[in-house]
């Protein structure tokens, strides 16, 4: 599997390629209100209204730094009702990718219902790369006001 990193301060995350549809520089967003603080705003993504989710506060409750390397990972995200939706995903150091056999992802063997998008673990020489499990990134509640506007 084909995929690309970025750094939450100095752990190493993975998402999986076949998801992401575009790789683009920071933009200025309009803030949205009363959502929770790992929104980062809402952005005009090729005509369409697209919330940002910035994963570094998301996983360490620390907004993403603004290194020339951060950017947003535009992504297909698919929706409880099988809907494709645009999603921004912000993160640190999205430099690379990496390119490893699934029998590599090994369980972690602990659940968190705080945070069930935390996937396997890849042992690489850069350490560990914990993958993220896009189709659970975001509740049903969430889905429901945040990716209202962003459908395909």
């Amino acid at each position: 599997m084909l995929m690309l990193l970025f750094y939450v301060e100095d752990n190493l995350y993975a998402l999986d390629s076949s998801q992401v549809i575009e790789i683009i520089p920071r933009v200025i967003m309009r803030r949205v209100h009363h959502v929770p603080d790992y929104v980062a705003g809402l952005f005009n993504y090729r005509g369409t209204i697209v919330p940002v989710i910035d994963l570094c506060h998301l996983i360490q409750g620390k907004p993403s730094r603004s290194y020339l390397s951060t950017r947003i990972i535009m992504v297909d995200y698919v929706g409880k009702d099988n809907t494709k939706y645009y999603l921004g995903l912000m993160a640190e150091r999205v430099t690379e990718t990496l390119n490893k056999p699934n029998h590599e992802l090994v369980d972690t063997g602990t659940q968190l219902n705080e945070a069930p998008y935390l996937g396997e673990i890849i042992m690489d020489e850069k350490g560990m790369i914990q993958r993220i499990r896009l189709e659970y990134l975001l509740s049903d509640s969430q889905q429901q006001y945040l990716l209202a506007a962003g459908e395909r």
